[in-house]
């Protein structure tokens, strides 16, 4: 696929970019494939799938999520509040009931001189402390499959946001073919762990006041992830999971077998979820 073809996609998307973005584009699409090689980024490896699949497919949420003020729920040590922040220039608030990532997300932030745009908070995702109509915008990555009641989250990112106000959600969902086994990266055992199946993720945000957008199931991308990152492991290059490995110490390896297996098994679904509160109730 060529910028020709790319700028035709831009144009069905209904997109006005600036002159300069095709060719720019186009130059990201060329480096993400150069440093893919090495470092596993992303389970694309054709370039005309990396324009269809990746720069298109990350273009069609543009109208959805410009926004001046974006909340990032669970946000960990913050690097996707940063990236948000300094990609689109916005703001960005993050919440993580965890003291010492938000001390470490903070210090981070400190280091890239982001500060004056990216602050963290230490709450509980069920009762943030916001006023309503807070935000335009909120993502979260990897944080409802330790919430029991995922209806109670929903309500309160709801809350927070403004009405039209649009929310991604990235998580790990409840497969056909049972239980995961444990650890996990995500719960040492069943009993911190609360997956729901897509369908439950859908209806539980459309009660909570959302229209969902999309719900797309990430597994084959994470198949091909897996099977890449085996691979750079077994030719003796460096491991693609080195966060994992870092926060989960000695059970990252089983925690990291345990999920690839649920994976492949189809115990466990990736998902990747765009929707925004309706503006009228």
């Amino acid at each position: 696929m060529t910028a020709t073809a790319l700028a035709e996609g831009v144009a069905a998307l209904g997109l006005d970019l600036p002159p300069t973005a095709i060719a720019a584009l186009i130059a990201y699409r060329d480096l993400l494939l150069k440093w893919n090689r090495t470092y596993n980024l992303t389970a694309l490896r054709d370039p005309a799938q990396a324009i269809s699949h990746h720069l298109l497919d990350s273009l069609a949420i543009l109208p959805w999520v410009r926004a001046d003020s974006l909340l990032d729920v669970g946000s960990g040590i913050g690097g996707p509040a940063r990236w948000f922040a300094g990609r689109f220039g916005c703001r960005v608030t993050g919440i993580d009931l965890t003291p010492e990532f938000v001390e470490v997300a903070r210090h981070l932030t400190r280091l890239v001189g982001l500060d004056e745009r990216v602050r963290f908070e230490t709450g509980n995702a069920l009762a943030m402390p916001f006023p309503d109509a807070s935000f335009d915008g909120a993502t979260s990555m990897n944080v409802s499959m330790n919430i029991a009641d995922k209806s109670a989250l929903y309500r309160e990112i709801d809350r927070v946001l403004k009405p039209g106000g649009w929310l991604v959600l990235s998580e790990i969902a409840q497969g056909e073919g049972g239980a995961p086994d444990y650890p996990t990266p995500w719960a040492r055992t069943a009993g911190a762990s609360f997956l729901a199946t897509p369908d439950e993720t859908r209806h539980g945000l459309v009660a909570a006041g959302f229209e969902v957008v999309r719900l797309e199931s990430a597994v084959e991308r994470n198949l091909a992830f897996g099977a890449r990152s085996r691979a750079i492991v077994e030719r003796g290059g460096k491991p693609p999971h080195r966060a994992v490995m870092l926060i989960h110490g000695e059970i990252a390896r089983q925690a990291i077998a345990n999920t690839s297996r649920a994976l492949a098994d189809g115990r466990i679904v990736p998902i990747e979820v765009l929707a925004h509160k309706r503006a009228q109730r």
